[in-house]
């Protein structure tokens, strides 16, 4: 019997771990100087990191151009000082801050494949203003967060509710007009260090 209540505490206590969120909110100033404006058409990306070994599906982000362009990686471990992050939303940007979340995330055990689709401004204000409104989100929840966020856009609800990287980027291969690419990169896994490099940039 007490083996069974020493169980299930530790059980409960392994949940709680998991479903801890790490809240951070970067000062205003900091993030009205970092906002950034891409030129390019209203867009959502849905970014899926998958496993070269397993082949399945570890992590889902979003790249949104709306008035600013974030990032929304929930429960992600990737940052940057010139992102400032509120609540796993990383403004700022640009075409290098970017290139830096990619190579962070892209090595040899793992690729990034990025879907984007062309939205109208409405739908990508909408993202932006969904994301930023969503809080921090818990370890393990990143697909059932960016999910959930993709299925309450327009043109998205078709979308599954999930936990699984994967299954979220099989079913946003589907809708239309979508551009796919997929970025391999045969740096070490000690991404740690590409962190540390970056933000010595």
């Amino acid at each position: 019997m007490l083996r069974r209540v020493l169980l299930a505490v530790c059980a409960s206590a392994a949940l709680a771990a998991c479903s801890t969120a790490e809240p951070r909110w970067a000062p205003d100033q900091d993030v009205a100087r970092a906002a950034y404006v891409h030129d390019g058409p209203s867009s959502i990306t849905l970014v899926t990191i998958y496993s070269n070994r397993s082949d399945q599906g570890a992590h889902s982000a979003l790249l949104i151009n709306a008035s600013e362009r974030v990032v929304f990686d929930p429960a992600g471990t990737w940052h940057h000082r010139a992102a400032p992050e509120r609540n796993d939303v990383h403004h700022g940007i640009t075409d290098q801050v970017w290139s830096y979340y990619i190579d962070y995330h892209a090595r040899e055990t793992f690729r990034a494949e990025l879907q984007t689709i062309k939205v109208s401004r409405y739908v990508a204000e909408q993202a932006l203003l969904l994301v930023q409104n969503y809080g921090a989100v818990p370890k393990a929840h990143c697909a059932n967060a960016t999910s959930k966020v993709l299925r309450e856009l327009p043109g998205f609800s078709s979308l599954p509710q999930t936990f699984y990287p994967g299954k979220l980027e099989e079913g946003f291969a589907k809708l239309p007009g979508v551009s796919t690419r997929v970025i391999y990169d045969d740096d070490s896994d000690d991404n740690q260090s590409v962190l540390e490099a970056q933000n010595q940039l």
